[in-house]
């Protein structure tokens, strides 16, 4: 399997694409104005404690005040604040917390208000980012994320990932990191980190003291609310989270970028370090390995699957839910109930990529085709854990209900990645829009597969110029494609009269098809 990352850079913000075997699987943007990503920890003030919600509003410098639970405080509170208190006012500068005396813990089901005042000093990490009209989500509990460990101060706790799954190496990873890791801090163990030797464990363990000293230093003389620790910039991030063995290349078409990549894959894969390549061509760099195409037919309403079959998502306030539908699509399934089975599997796969793809988060609901034998809804439900099996979100999926419907929770901490895949009309006026003519073009193909399985023999294309172009244009042309595959050739006739998208088929008399 190839896994790539594509990285475009353009004025203002970074596109990273990751492709398996050439089909994109996430889409991320980085934006130089984004001042509150996942991972940044601020020094800020209580701005109000609502004691009926349990919660308090915390300035963070966004325009609205930031959300800070009584459940996201941590029991380590007591002694953060004294921390927050001493370091700041110069009284303690020792960050090590090797001879700092913990306060007692504060209980899990208590009041907001005996914990917090208002106009009170705390130190707060971005757990969700802005989205809509909330402001960010924040927590008291801190962590700083490394490429193989999580460091956690105030805390004892050694936890290893649950995707861990051999107990050897969780023992093993137990006692080497246990006797690496300064006092007064907790550590969780990341699913990379195994099979990884002490020497390699050490070294990130000791970055991450480091972050956190060099944070701590900001401190004393730090404004409210400013930024005392920032994530790694957005390549760098990806890379410490997706990063594996797995990857066969990585290609930058911006060379401080390239240098700035190459270093740090450098740091934490040395053997890896020659598959960042810097890509200089005229064609850009997203055309090239053809993610424009793909996003422009991957973001709509209407999600196209092999042979005929498609997806509808549709998002509401409360909750997004996607349709699986077999089209016209007939095969040579021995039964209804194997055609059913087959366009759900295929329609699993296609779902777990458009979650990663769009970020979706929150409740999903899928209502796949009926199936009536016990054995293949759990053959589907199997399926569709085992594809997403692969996606850093926090998910739950229930096994499908009686009508056929399969529940999915899917953690949101960033806005939905939402592409528009509408162009504006060129015939039309007042800015009408309409579907990209890509997308119009993967129709064409999907009703001229249905026409040759119902046996035309010869079927006759009249399109708008443009199209007709596109279609029979370059070797081989989308055209001889299809001869190809049916092994039955297509006369398009261009229609000047024809609108930008419009087209229809006849068949052999000339007669038009319905």
């Amino acid at each position: 399997m190839e896994k790539e990352l594509i990285i475009r850079s353009s004025s203002g913000h970074v596109d990273f694409a990751l492709l398996k075997d050439g089909k994109l699987v996430e889409l991320h943007k980085d934006e130089e104005d984004n001042n509150f990503s996942v991972g940044d920890i601020f020094i800020a003030k209580i701005r109000k404690v609502v004691p009926g919600l349990n919660a308090a509003f915390v300035n963070v410098g966004y325009d609205k005040d930031a959300f800070l639970h009584y459940h996201d405080l941590g029991p380590k509170l007591p002694s953060l604040l004294k921390f927050i208190k001493r370091v700041s006012t110069g009284k303690l500068n020792d960050f090590s917390l090797k001879n700092f005396p913990f306060e007692k813990d504060i209980h899990k089901d208590g009041k907001v208000a005996d914990a917090l005042k208002s106009n009170q000093s705390i130190l707060v990490q971005i757990v969700k980012e802005p989205i809509s009209t909330k402001g960010p989500r924040i927590s008291s509990e801190l962590s700083i994320a490394g490429r193989y460990l999580v460091l956690v101060p105030f805390s004892d706790r050694i936890s290893i990932s649950q995707k861990i799954e051999d107990k050897e190496e969780k023992d093993r990873l137990k006692r080497l990191v246990k006797s690496i890791t300064p006092q007064g801090f907790g550590v969780i163990v990341r699913t990379v980190a195994e099979g990884k030797k002490v020497a390699e464990l050490d070294k990130d363990l000791q970055n991450l003291v480091d972050r956190w000293s060099a944070m701590c230093k900001k401190l004393n003389r730090a404004h409210h609310p400013s930024k005392v620790l920032g994530e790694l910039n957005k390549a760098s991030s990806i890379l410490r989270d997706i990063f594996n063995d797995s990857f066969t290349n990585i290609h930058v078409d911006d060379e401080a970028l390239y240098i700035q990549i190459k270093d740090y894959v450098q740091q934490i894969a040395p053997k890896k370090e020659s598959i960042v390549k810097l890509y200089q061509s005229n064609v850009p760099i997203f055309e090239k390995f053809g993610i424009e195409r793909q996003i422009k037919t991957s973001f709509g309403k209407t999600v196209s699957m092999p042979k005929g079959a498609y997806l509808v998502i549709e998002h509401t306030e409360a909750l997004h839910v996607i349709d699986v539908n077999s089209g016209n699509r007939s095969n040579k399934a021995n039964s209804q109930e194997d055609t059913a089975l087959e366009v759900n599997l295929l329609a699993a796969t296609e779902i777990a990529r458009q979650l990663r793809l769009r970020d979706m988060g929150g409740i999903i609901v899928v209502d796949f085709i009926d199936l009536t034998n016990t054995e293949n809804r759990k053959k589907l439900f199997n399926h569709l854990r085992d594809e997403m099996s692969d996606d850093r979100a926090k998910h739950k999926i229930l096994p499908p209900s009686k009508f056929g419907l399969i529940q999915i929770t899917r953690q949101r901490v960033r806005p939905e990645m939402n592409i528009k895949t509408v162009e504006e009309n060129p015939n039309g006026h007042n800015g009408e829009e309409i579907e990209a003519p890509i997308v119009v073009i993967q129709k064409i193909t999907h009703e001229l597969e249905q026409l040759f399985k119902r046996d035309y023999k010869k079927v006759t294309l009249n399109t708008h110029p443009f199209i007709a172009a596109f279609l029979t244009k370059g070797f081989p042309s989308i055209r001889s494609k299809w001869f190809f595959e049916h092994k039955k050739w297509v006369k398009i006739l261009p229609r000047d009269a024809y609108t930008y998208l419009e087209y229809h088929f006849h068949d052999k008399d000339g007669n038009l098809i319905k």
